[in-house]
């Protein structure tokens, strides 16, 4: 057992649910206690078990068994910023910063160190939290794998599995019926899910935020393929792309949440336009919150196992305020303040989307 100073460790998951989750929580608390000795504390439903002071302690035991089990044995939380805590007060929501609270539960319950897991949203809050004295580490988390100084996050490699399934699926009621299939996949402002998945299941047009689209250049694509035999046409739109010199589709905003903004609609959107501006049948599919659940690949659940591993090694030597990530084969880290705030989109000289056109794939960008 190696030596370290830290001796009780907190673990919180926060943001969206998301697979490897587990996997994460499985390998803090193992090494943390085979490792080093350490206590570890169970944060729940993420920022909110800080505030609200709800936590447990971890035994081996109690994180045996879910490696391969979707979700979060601790919950989730996506509207709990210490900084801008939304509360019902006189019949409105206001935001209160509710940090000195978190503080002083961290300070009741002993822990010298957080194991703060999530993505852009959670890691901005650990800055802020890091800011005013706590100890923490991070472990990068999200779908949208839009996180800057990683090439990758868990969960990512998940997702792409569960949307390529439903878009293959839906390659064949596309063929059979001989309509416009438009799948809108999640990503938020990053395409990277709606790039691989699509590329992955032979999509014919691909929809990203970071090239707008020319709905004319989409349904050039669409008459093409049906006038020369393919009497289908499938499509890939991430949920923040949107038409040249237009805004990205807004579904509903949450007053509550500190990412008020919530994307969605613009599946149905090219859909119809296809459909009204040139006959061919379309059916929209919006895959939602399936994406974040299910059995996480093995690739997630050994890379959420390192990347957790080197996260308690970062702790234990004391070396706080870094982030866990994963760059070219090698786990490292970073310090949270380089990506707090900030997303890595879909470059536009990314060797997939110069492959995706070599084979024909359409970004809705081309000359009519």
């Amino acid at each position: 057992m190696q030596k370290t100073n830290v001796t009780r460790i907190g673990v919180l998951t926060g943001g969206g649910d998301c697979p490897g989750l587990n996997a994460v929580i499985r390998a803090v608390v193992k090494t943390g206690i085979f490792e080093y000795g350490m206590e570890v504390v169970g944060i729940e439903d993420g920022y909110l078990g800080l505030i609200q002071d709800r936590m447990h302690a971890l035994e081996p035991q109690e994180v045996s068994n879910i490696l391969t089990v979707g979700g979060t044995i601790l919950g989730a939380c996506n509207k709990a910023n210490p900084a801008e805590y939304a509360v019902r007060e006189a019949g409105r929501w206001v935001k209160r910063d509710v940090t000195e609270e978190v503080i002083e539960h961290c300070r009741g319950r002993g822990l010298e160190a957080l194991i703060v897991i999530g993505g852009d949203g959670t890691m901005a809050g650990a800055h802020h939290l890091i800011r005013h004295g706590l100890n923490i580490v991070g472990v990068p988390k999200t779908i949208d794998n839009d996180l800057p100084e990683t090439d990758v996050t868990f969960g990512h490699d998940t997702a792409v599995a569960t949307a390529t399934e439903a878009l293959d699926k839906v390659h064949t009621t596309a063929s059979s019926h001989h309509r416009v299939m438009v799948v809108e996949v999640m990503g938020r402002y990053a395409g990277w899910l709606a790039l691989r998945a699509g590329v992955a299941s032979g999509a014919d047009v691909i929809l990203i935020p970071e090239i707008p689209f020319r709905m004319e250049a989409v349904i050039d694509k669409c008459l093409h393929r049906s006038r020369h035999g393919k009497r289908f046409t499938l499509i890939a739109a991430g949920e923040g792309a949107h038409p040249v010199g237009e805004e990205m589709i807004v579904d509903h905003v949450d007053e509550t949440s500190p990412d008020p903004i919530r994307l969605g609609g613009v599946g149905r959107y090219v859909a119809e336009e296809v459909e009204k501006r040139c006959g061919l049948e379309s059916r929209s599919i919006v895959l939602g919150h399936v994406q974040r659940g299910g059995t996480p690949t093995p690739f997630d659940r050994v890379l959420a196992t390192v990347l957790a591993h080197h996260a308690v090694e970062l702790a234990a030597a004391g070396r706080f305020g870094e982030l866990v990530v994963f760059k070219e084969g090698k786990v490292s880290s970073v310090p949270i303040e380089r990506i707090a705030g900030k997303i890595k989109t879909v470059p536009l000289d990314e060797p997939l989307l110069r492959a995706a056109r070599a084979v024909g794939t359409s970004f809705g960008d081309e000359p009519v």
